[in-house]
Formats: C-alpha cells, sequence, structure tokens
C-alpha cells in the first residue's frame, strides 16, 4: 500500500498545519460521522417528537397532523391544551434571539433565565395536559428527565383526553392563562370569570338560572356533655309560679265522667179512694 504524501498547507492566520487527506485532517468516515451527528441525527429526534405530538394532539381533538410537524407552532399548541398562552414561547424565543445577540450580559444572564423559564413552562404544560390524560401529577418528573418517553406513553396508551378537570390556578392571569381562538384546535374549558374580569371569546358562556345559594345562619356547635352550671339560689327567694293558661274561648266543657241517674219510675196504679166521704164544713156538728 502507497501512502498519500504529505502536504502543508497554509491555513487562516498563516498556521502551517499536515493534510494527509484533503479535508483538513478529517478522514471520510469522521466526515461522515460529522455530518450523521448534526444533521441525521437531530432531524431523526424532531420526527419523533413530532410524531408523539401528532398522537397527543389527535386525542385532544386537534385538527389536522400537520400541526404536530411544524416547528415552534407545535409546542404552542402543546402549551395551548395545558392553559398555557401560546404567546409565551416566542416571547421566549425573542428574549433568546436578544440573549445571543448581546455580548456577555446576554450570554451570561438573558439566555440562561430565558433557558430556565422555557423550562418551567414546559413543565407546567406538561403537568396539566397529564391530568387531561389521566395522569397524577408525579408523572411531570418523567417528562423532567425524559420528555421523548413521556411523550411516548401519552401517546400510544389507553388513556382519552377529559378537558373538564379542576381549572388552572392561573385563570384569571392575563399573561398566564390562554385566551386565544385557533381554527381546528378545540377550545379548553374554563370557569366562569369573577367581578371585572371578561371571559375571552370563544369560550362557553356561563349557565344561566345559576344563582349561588345564600350563606346561611352560623351557630356554634354544642359541645357534646356540656351543660351550663346552674346559678345558686338565694336564701328565702323562690321564683314565681308560671300562671296557669285561661281556657281558650269558644272550647266546650269537657263531657261529664258518669252519666246521669235515671229518673224515678211512675205509678204502677192510682192512689185508692177514701172509704168515708169528706164532711161538709158547713153541717152543724153532730
Amino acid at each position: 500500500m502507497t501512502r498519500r504524501a504529505r502536504r502543508r498547507t497554509i491555513g487562516s492566520g498563516g498556521i502551517m498545519y499536515d493534510d494527509y487527506y484533503g479535508y483538513g485532517g478529517l478522514s471520510g468516515g469522521a466526515l461522515v460521522a460529522l455530518i450523521l451527528l448534526y444533521t441525521v441525527l437531530p432531524l431523526a429526534i424532531y420526527a419523533i417528537y413530532s410524531w408523539f405530538y401528532m398522537k397527543v394532539f389527535e386525542k385532544a381533538g386537534v385538527q389536522g397532523k400537520w400541526r404536530a410537524w411544524v416547528p415552534v407552532y407545535n409546542s404552542m399548541i402543546f402549551y395551548k391544551l395545558g392553559d398555557l398562552s401560546p404567546w409565551l414561547l416566542l416571547y421566549l424565543v425573542g428574549a433568546g434571539i436578544l440573549g445571543a445577540i448581546i455580548p456577555f450580559l446576554g450570554w451570561f444572564l438573558i439566555l440562561p433565565l430565558v433557558g430556565i423559564a422555557a423550562r418551567i413552562l414546559d413543565l407546567i404544560a406538561a403537568w396539566r395536559v397529564g391530568l387531561k390524560l389521566q395522569k397524577d401529577a408525579v408523572w411531570v418528573i418523567l417528562y423532567f428527565f425524559l420528555p421523548v418517553v413521556w411523550l411516548g406513553i401519552n401517546a400510544f396508551d389507553k388513556s382519552r383526553w377529559n378537558p373538564n378537570i379542576v381549572p388552572a390556578s392561573w385563570v384569571t392571569n392575563k399573561l398566564l392563562a390562554d385566551s386565544t381562538v385557533w381554527d381546528g384546535v378545540p377550545v379548553q374549558p374554563r370557569p366562569a370569570a369573577g367581578p371585572g374580569y371578561g371571559a375571552p371569546q370563544g369560550y362557553g358562556a356561563p349557565q344561566q338560572g345559576y344563582a349561588p345559594p345564600a350563606p346561611q345562619g352560623y351557630a356554634p356547635p354544642a359541645q357534646p356533655g356540656y351543660a351550663p352550671p346552674a346559678q345558686p339560689a338565694q336564701p328565702g327567694y323562690a321564683p314565681p309560679a308560671a300562671p296557669s293558661s285561661p281556657a281558650a274561648p269558644g272550647v266546650p266543657p269537657a263531657a261529664p265522667s258518669t252519666p246521669p241517674t235515671a229518673p224515678p219510675a211512675p205509678p204502677a196504679a192510682p192512689p185508692a179512694a177514701p172509704q168515708t166521704p169528706p164532711k161538709d164544713p158547713t153541717d152543724p156538728p153532730a
């Protein structure tokens, strides 16, 4: 085997270096490995993420599979399904570009803060999406370490989308809460707005005919087995007797307890006539 002749080339800045293979010291295999590492591998990873996004979006009722394959836009839909404003992602992208332009301050302050904020928002959106896919909050730990595994499980398991969960605590925050309406993306339900906060367009109106229950009077609960102590009686004092209540007017008297005695029976025969007739008072005495 013949060995290639060594050539000395002049690089940038006038530095001399040896070139054995004509690619700045890189062999053909190393060059192919770099191409695969920086082009094919990222594209493959992005394709896997987009595929999993597509399956999750189908469970949520998002129309159009192409939405899961558009960069940045698929993450905005994921934020929206997680009850976060999708425009937060664009704010972070803009802050990241600004941080990359500004030297030192942007590199060592803005970019790290943007990265931390993006990670926190991703976890919040994954937590809300997981709740709607019947997953407990502890599943966020898996998303923190292996987001692609979290997406794959939620994409292909038998869980169903349930948007009727407890509303997010930031529902009245105009910066965090989702208030956008996009065709083909289902609107996530939210409760009726409180005083001074109007419900955004596209959300269902509050139920008619509903009135909050009136507050009931408060009575302290009675302690079991407790009775207030009796006051000691004063010597020589007797409480007055309660007056008897008069009989109600118009009430008939009570019936006698024993029936009345029967009247005497009439005589069986009239009295006998006297044997001698009565003497006339005008006759002279005998």
